[in-house]
């Protein structure tokens, strides 16, 4: 797969994983993020080794992140987005969704999910939606799988 790196004024959008700052990503995940928080640094290296990533970059200051989790032929799972912020209200979120749902990798997929407690109106201005049936959906969710 190769790299995609897009500018904007100051602002940048990257998928090279050899730009991504682990520690600032996990500091996030781990701090911050209402999904995932106390998330082991291992785990987090995991999940970004076997994800496509995309980093947003200030000069070279790591400033958001999202993850996709596909088999890039039927499916993708958005996961893990998050600007900082101190960086909100540039249009980053928009422009990073923009970024993902363009990818070249992840067109003609049948199905894109996520989950989200707060950020229903970004996805929706992208094409999301509820759950048609939510009744055909089952998970297997431990939500205290980080807790110390």
């Amino acid at each position: 797969m190769e790299h995609i790196t897009l500018y904007k004024d100051q602002f940048c959008i990257s998928t090279d994983k050899t730009r991504l700052d682990i520690d600032d990503i996990h500091g996030f995940l781990s701090t911050k993020a209402y999904w995932c928080l106390n998330i082991p640094k291992e785990t987090v290296l995991a999940a970004i080794q076997n994800s496509l990533c995309f980093g947003v970059y200030l000069n070279e200051k790591q400033i958001g992140f999202a993850r996709i989790i596909s088999d890039f032929s039927t499916i993708a799972y958005l996961g893990d987005v998050y600007i900082l912020e101190e960086y909100r209200g540039n249009g980053l979120s928009k422009w990073l969704m923009e970024t993902i749902m363009n990818h070249p990798d992840l067109q003609g997929l049948r199905r894109w999910i996520l989950l989200t407690g707060d950020a229903h109106g970004l996805y929706r201005q992208f094409g999301w939606t509820d759950i048609a049936d939510p009744s055909k959906w089952m998970e297997l969710h431990n939500k205290n799988v980080y807790s110390k």
